[in-house]
């Protein structure tokens, strides 16, 4: 184990003693870590500084009101992806494509749920994967409805790199595609992530009217063309509107 290594563990060890103490003082920190006093010191010290960890006016030590922003963020992802799943299954029965489900990190998307078991083909997403919210119909079903002022900051500051032969480089076409996606409710992708492959997707939104994820069909590109992309638009967006009213979204 190298240092940098060994730094990082210490100091979960010192994070995984508040799962069973709602406070502690420095000293019972020291005592039940067993690390030296400086180390926990330094530790200490940065997790203040980062939000992690709190210091009250008994000189206790609790988890950081950060915790919650990622308590949140984790059990949203569980609501989303347990109230998905189910409309998702129905889809990929009905289509027989791969139905893949994705929530916003930042400047990126992560796909949180994939159902392809009647897909033949492996497509580039997985469980776990990422992607720029430019690139690709599922990622862009996100970017596409975020507020004005979001959109335009992400584009003035993202790089544009291909990652396949259709991956949209040019912030100009970029501006289009999300304009076009505004006013039809969906996006299509074709060879953005993987080259021959295609998606249809569409944005889910939460009882505030905030775009929370996407949900799109994906598959061979050749199977994405002419009745084929009509059905699948519809179909897609009918499905993220079911999980956008389970969020307790209500459409104006």
């Amino acid at each position: 184990m190298n240092n940098k290594n060994k730094t990082v563990v210490r100091s979960m060890d010192i994070l995984n003693l508040f799962i069973e103490h709602t406070e502690l003082s420095f000293q019972e920190i020291i005592n039940l870590s067993g690390i030296p006093k400086t180390s926990v010191y330094r530790m200490i010290r940065s997790f203040e500084e980062m939000g992690f960890l709190e210091k009250g006016s008994d000189a206790k030590y609790r988890l950081g009101l950060l915790f919650l922003k990622f308590g949140h963020l984790v059990s949203m992802r569980l609501d989303i992806r347990k109230i998905a799943y189910p409309f998702m299954q129905d889809l990929h029965n009905d289509v027989k494509e791969a139905i893949n489900l994705i929530v916003r990190e930042g400047n990126e998307a992560i796909y949180i749920e994939k159902i392809d078991t009647k897909q033949k083909v492996r497509l580039y997403t997985a469980i776990g994967r990422k992607s720029p919210l430019y690139a690709g119909a599922c990622s862009r079903s996100i970017l596409s409805f975020l507020p004005d002022a979001e959109i335009k900051a992400y584009i003035e500051t993202e790089e544009l790199k291909p990652f396949a032969q259709g991956t949209i480089i040019d912030k100009d076409k970029l501006y289009e595609t999300i304009q076009q996606a505004r006013m039809e409710g969906y996006t299509i992708s074709h060879s953005e992530l993987e080259n021959h492959t295609s998606a249809v997707a569409a944005p889910i939104f939460n009882h505030l009217g905030e775009v929370v994820a996407g949900i799109s069909i994906a598959g061979i590109e050749a199977n994405y063309k002419g009745e084929n992309v009509e059905n699948f638009k519809e179909k897609v967006k009918k499905v993220a509107e079911d999980i956008s009213r389970q969020l307790g979204y209500i459409k104006e």
